[in-house]
């Protein structure tokens, strides 16, 4: 762990301690985990909007004539794609086809993308790109001290922003974006979130944190927004089924054991894991990431062992109480033979096999808008 002279902080430390947040150490940063509380923040991102300070993450501009091209090569999804003002969930993939991480892919510019990685992957992940950069005509700058970014998420996340910014929110679409104005300062504004509901993540210049924040807290104020910390960032993400670097993705597993393979476009060309992901799709996979449900009050955590017939077959990922849902949910990797939903399974909880089912996922989709 770092010592604290080496731990970051964001731009909004300030405001967090205004607000009575409980701090922790995460990822080498120093960071809300929780307010008011994991369940009743969880609820008011379901029921109104929640704002999330997610300026750990990091941003990555690649530009210049073959910046498309090293974008091609790094990720397993079609960037040729995107128009400018779009965006698309990718990976950044080993030859074997796993994960050096996961990440969302911005096209600013017909030369021009931002790739946001995860915090505690981002100098590995800043490593990878130059690694592989030479081959094209291509910068890459690691843009991630000049950013902040600030997640409002919620069904009444559009009557909060929409009132403060010159730009249609009714209109953009899912993983588009638009960049306006907010409180003076030029943003990047996506239709993009880890929750699950509606909401947009809100990319501002680091200087400019501050003050969006506390305006968007007080154009919040009569609709219930409320601060929300790591600890419901994450019961959030799992109830909506997103995987989470370093617990249900990392270097060992695949994009396609993850249930990922429709960021796999395997018919645009060469890309780093092409050959690997090939091969497996066309044997099939031995085992995927699944979702369960505990069936009694116990809750499953990250590292229990998934049983098949009192046999360990797998390990639990991620596991939590669903605060929306009032279940005990859980993602795990498991053999072909128990992932279909409906099959009966066992998690070892400090050695009592404690009945589990795999179910569909994701465990909560948010209600279609009217």
């Amino acid at each position: 762990m770092p010592s604290s002279s080496e731990i970051k902080e964001t731009p909004l430390r300030a405001a967090h301690e205004a607000a009575g947040a409980r701090m922790v150490e995460f990822a080498g940063w120093r960071m809300p985990v929780q307010y008011s509380g994991v369940i009743d923040e969880h609820l008011a991102v379901r029921k109104r909007a929640g704002l999330f300070d997610v300026s750990h993450m990091g941003e990555l501009r690649v530009g210049g004539p073959q910046a498309l091209d090293l974008v091609q090569h790094l990720t397993p999804n079609n960037a040729a794609k995107l128009p400018p003002g779009r965006a698309q969930y990718s990976a950044l993939t080993t030859p074997a086809g796993t994960f050096v991480d996961d990440l969302l892919v911005y096209r600013l510019g017909e030369q021009e993308f931002l790739l946001v990685v995860n915090a505690a992957n981002r100098d590995k992940d800043l490593a990878w790109v130059l690694e592989h950069a030479p081959r094209f005509d291509a910068e890459v700058r690691d843009e991630s001290d000049a950013w902040a970014l600030i997640a409002l998420q919620g069904p009444r996340a559009a009557a909060i922003l929409g009132p403060l910014v010159a730009a249609d929110l009714g209109g953009l679409r899912y993983y588009a974006f638009e960049r306006p104005a907010l409180e003076g300062a030029e943003c990047i504004v996506s239709r993009t979130g880890y929750t699950g509901e509606d909401g947009f993540e809100i990319y501002a210049p680091a200087g400019a944190a501050e003050r969006i924040w506390n305006r968007l807290m007080e154009s919040g104020h009569p609709h219930g927004l409320v601060p929300v910390g790591l600890g419901a960032r994450d019961t959030l993400r799992l109830e909506a089924r997103m995987a989470l670097y370093g617990n249900d993705i990392d270097e060992t597993t695949t994009v396609l054991e993850a249930d990922l393979g429709w960021i796999v476009k395997l018919k645009k060309g060469e890309f780093i894991g092409r050959d690997a992901l090939a091969r497996q799709k066309e044997r099939g996979v031995e085992r995927r990431l699944v979702g369960f449900e505990m069936r009694g009050r116990r809750v499953a955590r990250h590292g229990h062992p998934a049983l098949l017939g009192g046999r360990e077959v797998g390990r639990v990922t991620s596991g939590s109480f669903a605060p929306f849902l009032e279940k005990n949910i859980g993602l795990a990797y498991l053999p072909l033979q128990a992932a279909q939903p409906g099959s009966e399974i066992a998690i070892d909880i400090r050695g009592r096999a404690e009945p589990a089912v795999v179910v569909a996922t994701p465990f909560y989709k948010r209600p279609a808008t009217p």
